[in-house]
């Protein structure tokens, strides 16, 4: 099965794009990526994933909302633009705790780490989700994670942990 660039309607930018990265695999974005990482402590910690549309690069797992960098743009403004246009984040209810970077050299994706200090209404926004949800952390490896978050999640979640204040 051929994975289309974009999803159907799209207007793509200029980084969007794969790359094939000096590890040998193909990665969105060429100016790199940014994903948010989003928080909340209602009763149980929380976190807000992303289920991927089938047809996306490693469609029906489960990760952040996030994509491609524009040119020029910093990550932490591409993950919070990602995370609005794909699951109605509201920027302003956001406290960034810090940054987990993937770097191979030729190609960044960056996970913003965040917690929610405003109220947040998260839905699917765009084609690019099967669904938006908030997972409780014990269950997110209960999931089919995308391989990448997958094995970031312990640094990650250990990220969210001494952001609490």
């Amino acid at each position: 099965m051929t994975i289309p660039d974009h999803p159907p309607g799209h207007v793509p930018d200029a980084g969007d794009a794969f790359i094939t990265c000096t590890c040998g695999s193909r990665h969105w974005g060429r100016f790199g990526a940014a994903g948010l990482l989003l928080a909340r402590r209602p009763v149980a910690p929380q976190v807000l994933l992303q289920h991927r549309a089938l047809w996306s690069d490693q469609g029906g797992t489960w990760g952040v909302p996030g994509g491609a960098l524009r040119h020029g743009e910093e990550p932490e403004a591409g993950a919070l633009r990602e995370a609005a246009e794909e699951a109605g984040v509201d920027p302003l209810g956001v406290t960034v705790v810090g940054h987990h970077v993937l770097d191979h050299t030729a190609w960044r994706y960056t996970t913003v780490v965040a917690h929610a200090t405003g109220p947040q209404a998260p839905r699917p926004t765009d084609r690019e989700s099967l669904a938006i949800a908030w997972v409780d952390e014990p269950d997110v490896v209960e999931l089919p994670l995308l391989p990448a978050f997958r094995t970031a999640w312990p640094a990650l979640l250990g990220m969210l942990r001494e952001g609490v204040a």
